[in-house]
């Protein structure tokens, strides 16, 4: 077991996104923090997880806390792990390979999304294959099958498959700093880059971002107009049930699906065979009027919880959080945002750091409630 141990100049989240602001170039820090059109689901994820209520068992006998949590057949040291993040490389110089080796050492499930900048097959060699695969759906079947066969031959056993992407969200941010992979090089975005000369140094040291998975299906030397149309070319359409059925025939290991919102679309992935779900609204960056991620899990739990492994991402930053959303029904949870604020904080130590801090954060809280395991935190939650 990983050595649990935080460097205590940043005890919280919030303390690693105030040096993350000055760690990174503005355009990189606002891709990582910002949702879509006016933040309204993004604000209101965070805020309807922190309305839970844990009600402690102070007189009851308790003899210590174990989070250890089993989830397809593995047991992790703890129930949460590093969700899918596009871009990584962008937000901070080896970001996924930082975050992928941490998640390894400490026994919890590192998510490699199809769109960020390292390759399937490094991530599969750091972590030894333990880690899942997140798939935007190719529209192009040779694309679509040989992105498959290559995270099967890297180990990967979990396959995770979006489906609340059929259009790109509307980021005001984003559209404002010409985002793009790479940067845009505008007289603005390099003096953002110029005010951060270790992103600079480490970005020159580790290579331009690229989206290092799809690199082998990209024509070369694309101009940025030109990347983006084979963005949109290569995933474009909506993941249906007729898409998913054939991954399904394919895929041999355990196959969830990312994005779920409502109880119609739990019981259609029930249908096809689907092993998890992961309730998600990609972290408040699609649909701002959406629900927050919590009320559909709650109802999706009480529906179907009983038939398919219920996972929840979106919202959560901090391990009372992670409790929040476990007493609430959830048995697995997933966050993105913390880890990436503590690898641009942090850098290398960054994902270490992180993770021991929600260990030691979820610890404190299962302990004060009275809980032997993380299932007990049900037992805790305030009605």
């Amino acid at each position: 077991m990983k050595e649990i141990k935080f460097d205590g100049r940043y005890p919280s989240v919030d303390d690693l996104r105030d040096r993350a602001i000055k760690k990174i170039p503005k355009f990189a820090f606002e891709y990582l923090d910002g949702g879509c059109n006016n933040d309204v689901n993004l604000i209101k994820n965070t805020k309807e997880i922190r309305d839970v209520e844990l009600i402690p068992s102070y007189l009851d006998q308790h003899l210590g806390s174990d989070m250890k949590t089993e989830l397809f057949g593995h047991i992790y040291d703890a129930p949460f792990g590093v969700a899918p993040v596009g871009l990584q490389g962008l937000m901070w110089p080896n970001a996924p390979e930082i975050l992928a080796q941490s998640a390894f050492e400490h026994n919890i499930p590192f998510i490699l999304s199809t769109v960020t900048t390292s390759s399937i097959e490094k991530i599969g060699e750091i972590t030894q294959g333990k880690a899942w695969f997140q798939l935007y759906y190719p529209a192009d079947e040779q694309v679509r099958l040989d992105i498959l066969d290559r995270a099967w031959a890297a180990g990967y056993r979990v396959l995770v498959i979006l489906c609340d992407v059929p259009t790109f969200g509307f980021r005001p941010r984003d559209i404002r700093n010409g985002l793009a992979m790479p940067p845009k090089m505008s007289l603005n975005n390099i003096i953002q880059i110029l005010k951060r000369p270790e992103w600079a140094l480490r970005t020159l040291k580790y290579g331009q971002p690229n989206f290092e998975t799809l690199r082998p299906y990209m024509p070369k030397n694309l101009d940025l107009a030109q990347l983006g149309k084979f963005m949109d070319d290569t995933f474009s359409g909506r993941l249906t049930q007729e898409r998913i059925k054939p991954i399904r025939d394919k895929w041999k290991g355990k196959l969830v699906l990312k994005g779920v919102a409502n109880e119609r679309d739990a019981e259609g992935a029930i249908s096809l065979g689907l092993d998890g779900l992961i309730v998600s609204n990609h972290g408040g960056r699609q649909l701002d009027a959406g629900e927050s991620t919590l009320m559909p899990m709650k109802r999706i739990v009480q529906q179907y919880g009983d038939q398919i492994k219920v996972m929840m991402d979106s919202g959560l930053r901090e391990g009372p959080d992670i409790a929040r959303c476990l007493a609430s029904g959830a048995e697995f949870t997933f966050l993105g945002r913390s880890f990436m604020y503590g690898v641009a904080a942090l850098g290398e130590k960054g994902g270490d750091h992180t993770i021991s801090l929600l260990k030691v954060q979820l610890q404190q809280v299962m302990e004060q409630c009275g809980c032997a395991t993380t299932t007990d935190l049900k037992n805790h939650l305030k009605e």
